[in-house]
């Protein structure tokens, strides 16, 4: 998956549960990209009968989420991290996720290797919105999910927005909890700087432009698996109307 050039990020997906890939079965390739002048991404499916297919294609199209012969992919899609390599909590907790919303969206759901932020488990990445869950158990996610399907961002289950800073991602938060604004067009990151955000916010509420600074948290175990003790950075955002 592509999260906008130059840089790119790859993760391999799996239905949910233990199941082998039936053998012969095409197998999918997910490409995503920002969009022109929008939040959400583009995102593309390709079927591929061999994954080697994919040496074939432009590296720079590649590197650009770019999948040629691919199809527009307008539905949802729910990738749970459930990496247990990484962090033990992230199995334990995301596949119990990723069983939930199966039910729910069977052709939605994905189990996906590490997306970061294990600390934060049960994890998922929603595409196209870029959305980024927390702390979610299987009911929770459903509820989120259906939420993202419906156009609103789930605040309480949010951590931020793929493809954005960590500033641009705690000031658009900050900023949809105080004006109270849920749509996912809601608020746009107009542009960032070292230790600023400048945002649109939707509903008539104009620009603001938000001071952030970042320190040491309390020092705290960073995954199940490990006991050393890890300072997480703490974010302060003040928010200006311009």
């Amino acid at each position: 998956m592509a999260t906008g050039a130059p840089d790119v990020r790859v993760q391999l997906v799996r239905r949910p549960g233990r199941a082998d890939p039936t053998p012969g079965a095409p197998r999918t390739v997910l490409a995503a990209r920002p969009s022109e002048g929008a939040g959400v991404l583009v995102v593309e499916r390709l079927l591929v009968d061999d994954l080697r297919d994919l040496l074939e294609h432009d590296p720079a199209a590649l590197a650009a989420g770019r999948l040629a012969g691919a199809a527009p992919y307008d539905g949802p899609l729910w990738l749970v991290c459930t990496n247990g390599r990484r962090d033990v909590c992230c199995a334990e907790l995301g596949r119990p996720v990723a069983a939930a919303l199966a039910v729910r969206w069977p052709a939605a759901t994905w189990e996906t290797t590490h997306l970061g932020g294990h600390r934060f488990s049960a994890t998922l990445l929603a595409l196209p919105t870029g959305v980024v869950l927390g702390r979610l158990d299987p009911a929770g996610a459903v509820a989120a999910c259906g939420a993202l399907a419906e156009g609103e961002v789930p605040l309480d289950a949010t951590r931020g927005r793929a493809g954005l800073p960590a500033s641009a991602q705690v000031a658009e938060l900050a900023l949809r909890r105080r004006l109270g604004l849920t749509g996912i067009d809601d608020v746009r990151v107009v542009a960032t700087g070292d230790g600023w955000v400048e945002l649109a916010a939707g509903g008539g509420s104009g620009r603001w432009y938000a001071a952030v600074t970042s320190r040491p948290g309390v020092p705290r175990p960073a995954s199940c698996g490990d006991e050393k003790r890890k300072a997480a950075p703490v974010h302060e955002v003040v928010l200006r109307e311009v």
